[in-house]
């Protein structure tokens, strides 16, 4: 049985990916879904049952980007909640965050993923990433820059 996303009965946990090329670009997608359809973030989603994170994260990553990936480590987590108007908690994830390399593959959107891009860091603002979004990113080009 499939866990709903919207209006769930308790917290979902996903992955997301920050991933980085051989020059520091990194890899962006356009959500197809909601919520935050139309909006630029990092590949990833849901977990499944029984399913170890890093893989999880590199399964999204190819799902949605068709591109292998190493991982790196985790940057960090974020908690997403959103409510409908009338104050019901329409979605809530418990997302956690890494940094990767791009392994193989060129990237091209597929899965729910609407567009893919390649981004430079002194770009970002030009796709209007949420700010937790915008920090993981950051955070995890540090940790991409120091290895």
């Amino acid at each position: 049985m499939t866990a709903r996303r919207r209006y769930p009965d308790a917290p979902l946990v996903g992955v997301g990916v920050a991933v980085f090329d051989g020059a520091g670009r990194v890899l962006l997608v356009q959500r197809g879904n909601p919520p935050r359809a139309g909006q630029w973030g990092l590949p990833g989603g849901l977990v499944d049952l029984g399913e170890r994170l890093v893989d999880a994260a590199r399964r999204e990553v190819n799902e949605e980007c068709a591109v292998e990936v190493e991982i790196g480590g985790i940057v960090g987590t974020f908690e997403p909640i959103e409510r409908d108007d009338a104050g019901q908690i329409e979605y809530h994830y418990v997302v956690i965050d890494y940094w990767a390399r791009l392994r193989d593959g060129a990237a091209q959107a597929q899965d729910d993923a609407a567009a893919v891009a390649w981004a430079v860091m002194a770009d970002l603002d030009a796709y209007q990433i949420q700010p937790d979004s915008r920090r993981v990113i950051e955070d995890a080009f540090h940790a991409w820059s120091a290895v």
